[in-house]
């Protein structure tokens, strides 16, 4: 009887192995190209709804618009309202000087009876919130991208609630100045986070326009400031400054109070990954209205598509990443539309209660006359708003500003030719045309910088952008606010009026700088300026530029990136136009 075949066996076995060992390769590869597909359709369906809300959101007229958001209009107008501090402060510390029992407290006897704060403690306590707002703006860039924008503000109002213990016992004027520094610190993080907080809040039709309210905030804490100081001019004791100081008490708790309750910024959440709490933050910012027919899937869909676009144009987000590649012109463009405002002859113009005392001016005049002056910015900014509502664009705002600015300081530097016998005319005529220069300034290069910076820098890198552009105009400030009275100082340069000429030769190179470098921004959704800046468009080039994102760059696009942020997301709700919020 013949033994059985073992090697028959073997082979048998062997073959079995092959074809399961194949059937495993076959099913891996089988689940694997499953996986590819259904990423590439994750892909398309979240691109396809990215372009159907950017449709939208172009299309969107500005009521439209303020009847879509009108909520997310009251919180980002409630949280820029923290910049009404730092008006209302800078503005008291420059005029307590002027103060008699300020003097005697803080100054030095110069001579019997005397009192004055030496010229070192007033050039350090003038700058010492400007060092505080330095460091708030560096450490701004990390701590609002880590913590989220609401936790950051609320913090920040908390320390100010404690520092400003320090303005209202303080009993030397070493104390003065650590409050200051350690006030200018929340300072530098609301002067960033406020404008970025306004521009990822909102379509592109309002983004101009709550942005530049910042600008507005400014001036009502100015005004204030000069009200109370207005109305302590007549006291003589302690209270005169100290009541000032207390009422700085009266904005952070109310003000974190009602910001506990704020929605975070969608795009932060969308940067962390965080889609669900993304769209239900959108939903809270957002009412209903069928005419503009808003689905909070889509839009969150467009925000996922910047994202994702932005991590395949932007090599990092620190710092450093903020001077490589194409980021690099866009800092520099924020950086210098910032120090533009100072360059521009800002310090010059402030010295306009300066000229008018000259002519006879008297000191309840000039405080009234810089009540008016502060009156003009907050209506130089509503004029703003009308100039841009009209389809006047950014670029054009403020290059026209800066040619306007640049005449009336030539005019100021003739003015200077006027003979001595008419030295009071022509320090009437001075006063006014510095009132009327503060007026163009505010409808256009003061009020139009908060959009153009919220704008140009992209959303990974536009607090740490933003930041390092209010560092160059705080030491562009310092500097100009140091040659400014040398220059008008009869006992120093004493150039008076041919001032004007210095500041109209820095403003026509202001404007030559803005003709070429300055790019035109309006209706360009966050994922259009992106793209235009990667390709190098020239500035003056940007408007009539046409680009697609979805055609040009969807195809490059990794779908794992996308696929990413699509995680934990139900992909239904975005097929179905029946969902979430759709009308």
């Amino acid at each position: 009887m013949a033994s059985p075949d073992h090697r028959d066996t073997a082979n048998t076995a062997s073959n079995d192995d092959i074809v399961f060992s194949d059937s495993k390769g076959l099913q891996h590869d089988s689940l694997h190209d499953s996986e590819e597909v259904r990423r590439t359709e994750t892909a398309d369906r979240i691109i396809q709804n990215a372009k159907t809300a950017t449709d939208k959101e172009q299309k969107m007229t500005l009521l439209q618009g303020i009847k879509l958001y009108p909520k997310a209009i009251a919180w980002s107008m409630l949280i820029s309202t923290c910049i009404v501090m730092e008006g209302y402060d800078v503005c008291l510390i420059n005029n307590f000087y002027a103060f008699p029992q300020f003097a005697r407290k803080y100054g030095e006897e110069i001579s019997p009876g005397h009192w004055e704060v030496p010229a070192r403690w007033q050039a350090g306590l003038s700058n010492g919130a400007n060092v505080g707002e330095l460091i708030g703006l560096l450490i701004n860039g990390y701590v609002s991208e880590r913590f989220g924008y609401r936790y950051t503000v609320i913090g920040c109002l908390m320390l100010i609630c404690a520092w400003t213990s320090l303005f209202f016992t303080a009993q030397n004027v070493q104390t003065l100045l650590a409050a200051e520094i350690l006030c200018g610190i929340p300072w530098g993080v609301f002067q960033t986070l406020t404008i970025t907080y306004a521009s990822e809040v909102c379509p592109v039709a309002m983004r101009g326009y709550l942005t530049t309210y910042v600008n507005f905030c400014w001036g009502v804490g100015q005004e204030i400031g000069i009200g109370v100081i207005m109305s302590m001019l007549k006291r003589d004791d302690e209270w005169a400054y100290r009541i000032p100081y207390a009422l700085q008490w009266m904005w952070p708790v109310p003000l974190a109070l009602g910001i506990i309750f704020a929605p975070e910024s969608p795009w932060w959440l969308v940067r962390k990954g965080r889609l669900d709490d993304a769209k239900k933050s959108l939903l809270r910012l957002t009412s209903l209205n069928r005419e503009t027919q808003f689905d909070a899937d889509e839009t969150i869909a467009m925000m996922v598509h910047t994202t994702a676009l932005e991590e395949k144009t932007t090599q990092g987000a620190t710092y450093w990443d903020c001077f490589k590649g194409h980021d690099l012109r866009r800092t520099e463009i924020v950086c210098m539309v910032w120090a533009i405002q100072n360059l521009s002859g800002n310090s010059f113009s402030n010295y306009s209660t300066y000229f008018l005392k000259q002519a006879g001016l008297n000191d309840d005049d000039a405080y009234g006359f810089a009540l008016g002056q502060y009156a003009i910015n907050m209506a130089g900014v509503f004029g703003a708003w009308f100039l841009m509502s009209r389809g006047i664009g950014r670029r054009s705002l403020y290059l026209y500003g800066l040619c306007g600015l640049f005449c009336m300081l030539f005019v100021l530097g003739f003015l200077g030719l006027v003979p001595e016998s008419h030295n009071r005319e022509a320090s009437i005529a001075t006063g006014s045309i510095m009132l009327g220069w503060a007026l163009v300034y505010q409808l256009t290069v003061g009020t139009v910088c908060y959009s153009l910076v919220g704008e140009i820098s992209t959303r990974r890198l536009q607090m740490k952008t933003i930041a390092l552009g209010r560092v160059l105009y705080i030491i562009v400030g310092i500097i100009t606010a140091v040659l400014t009275p040398y220059m008008l100082n009869p006992g120093a340069w004493d150039w008076s009026n041919f001032t004007g000429f210095f500041w109209a030769g820095i403003c026509f190179l202001c404007i030559i700088y803005v003709y070429f470098r300055v790019p035109e921004p309006t209706g360009r959704t966050f994922a259009e300026l992106d793209l235009l800046f990667s390709k190098g468009i020239s500035a003056r080039k940007f408007a009539e530029t046409k680009v697609d994102v979805f055609g040009d760059e969807a195809a490059s696009l990794d779908s794992s990136v996308l696929h990413q942020y699509e995680k934990g997301m139900d992909m239904s709700k975005i097929d179905s136009k029946a969902s979430g919020r759709a009308v």
